[in-house]
This record gives C-alpha cells, structure tokens and sequence, in this order.
C-alpha cells in the first residue's frame, strides 16, 4: 500500500513538474511571438490582426507543420495551397529555443 502511495506521489510530482515546464516554454514562446511583432499579421484570442487568426492552430497542425510555417512559410504555403497576401516572411535565424518555444506556444492554441 505505501509503494502504490509512494509512487502515485512521485508520479503528480513528476506531471506537475513536466507541466511547468511546459507552461514555461509556452510563456516563453509567448514573448517570442510579442517580440517578432506577429501580431501584425496575426491573432491570438481577438487580438491582432483579424484577417490571420491563429486560434485552434495548435488542434490543425502538427509541431513539424507549425516550424515549417515559420522557418519556410513559402513552401508551406504551397503546401496548405494558400493564396494569402502579403506571403509570410521566413524566420528561419530565429534561435533553436525561441523556435521550439514559439511552436510550443502555438500549439497551446488549440481552442477553436
């Protein structure tokens, strides 16, 4: 009985600890994105840019997808066959970690 207390124990401590984690990089990847000024061609929530909503983005596209929206968006606007004017600029010498963090942040919008 105390082993299977002991261990539900370290399994909340360890789930919330990952949890925290993940609530950093989505903070980070937060201010990654206010940085980058997307919100000019973008929304999030209301806010932004109207015509380029990306609220449920995180449910609609895997983390690969999402990358390769930001690092090479005209390839994968070929892809998605979007007509979008203006094209997206290309940040493709965004840091790694601002990277993983903008994604991580964009799959937390998975509300539609």
């Amino acid at each position: 009985m105390r082993l299977i207390v002991a261990s539900l124990a370290a399994a909340m401590w360890l789930a919330t600890g990952v949890a925290s984690a993940q609530d950093a990089k989505v903070a980070a990847g937060q201010k990654v994105y206010d940085a980058q000024k997307c919100s000019m061609c973008h929304a999030v929530a209301g806010k932004g840019n109207a015509k380029n909503p990306l609220d449920g983005v995180g449910a609609k596209l895997s983390d690969a997808q999402i990358k390769e929206w930001i690092v090479t968006p005209a390839e994968a606007a070929k892809k998605a066959n979007s007509t979008a004017k203006p094209p997206m600029k290309a940040y493709a010498s965004l840091p790694a970690a601002d990277l993983d963090a903008l994604v991580a942040y964009m799959k937390s919008l998975n509300k539609k």
